[in-house]
């Protein structure tokens, strides 16, 4: 059995954060189209792994993070810090660069995150139509989403970092094919899956899917 809750025994706090959509939710809709700047140049650069496990981000002690990037015998990782509100560009060969979080258009944010790459000498080219969404803007078009509340953003990160503590936990009893815990930044949400291992029904698209699974989430923002 899992132990969700952990409540401070001194405080009988929760760690799991109040996170009020009605809220938040312009920010949340901001960082979604964020993440997925973020992760398509993980996908750029990443080769093909079966789930599309390739493109996902990873919750991190301050955020959300690529890790490691190929580019030719470099690599390079993004990370999102929302203790200190910054984005963080590294590479392996010692450069560094940042980028405030504050209020700005999705357009600005990725006219910027891509000049940044080209001064680290990363030339990525991405497909700039937003996956998953309904009359997606193109990136570098969009001036409608502009939205950052640091508290909030704050609070979504503390409730990515209870729910991968808890599925670390889920996953590690399944002794089949599991997938990590990841972050998906078309659905914007963490998840987890099992496979049973059964074939999966055909699928009413152009591909078929292997096998069947079960996808754990508990964070829904939308």
């Amino acid at each position: 059995m899992v132990n969700a809750d952990l409540a401070d025994p001194k405080t009988n706090a929760s760690p799991w954060p109040t996170l009020d959509y009605a809220a938040w939710k312009d920010t949340c809709a901001t960082l979604h189209l964020w993440t997925q700047i973020v992760g398509k140049i993980r996908l750029a650069q990443t080769p093909w792994t079966n789930h599309s496990w390739h493109v996902t981000l990873y919750v991190t002690a301050r955020g959300l993070t690529t890790s490691p990037i190929p580019d030719g015998a470099r690599t390079f990782q993004i990370d999102f810090d929302f203790i200190d509100h910054r984005l963080l560009i590294e590479t392996s060969d010692g450069a560094v660069t940042t980028m405030l979080l504050t209020p700005r258009p999705v357009a600005d944010f990725y006219q910027c995150l891509l000049a940044q790459l080209v001064k680290l000498g990363l030339h990525v080219k991405i497909h700039t139509t937003p996956n998953e969404i309904i009359d997606a803007i193109p990136f570098e078009l969009d001036q409608q989403h502009a939205s950052y509340d640091a508290a909030s953003a704050h609070r979504f990160w503390q409730a990515l970092v209870q729910a991968d503590r808890v599925f670390k936990q889920f996953r590690a009893g399944f002794i089949g094919k599991c997938s990590p815990v990841h972050f998906f930044w078309g659905s914007f949400d963490l998840a987890v899956t099992r496979f049973s291992g059964r074939p999966a029904p055909q699928h009413p698209g152009a591909f078929r899917i292997a096998r069947t699974g079960s996808r754990a989430r508990p964070i829904r923002t939308k």
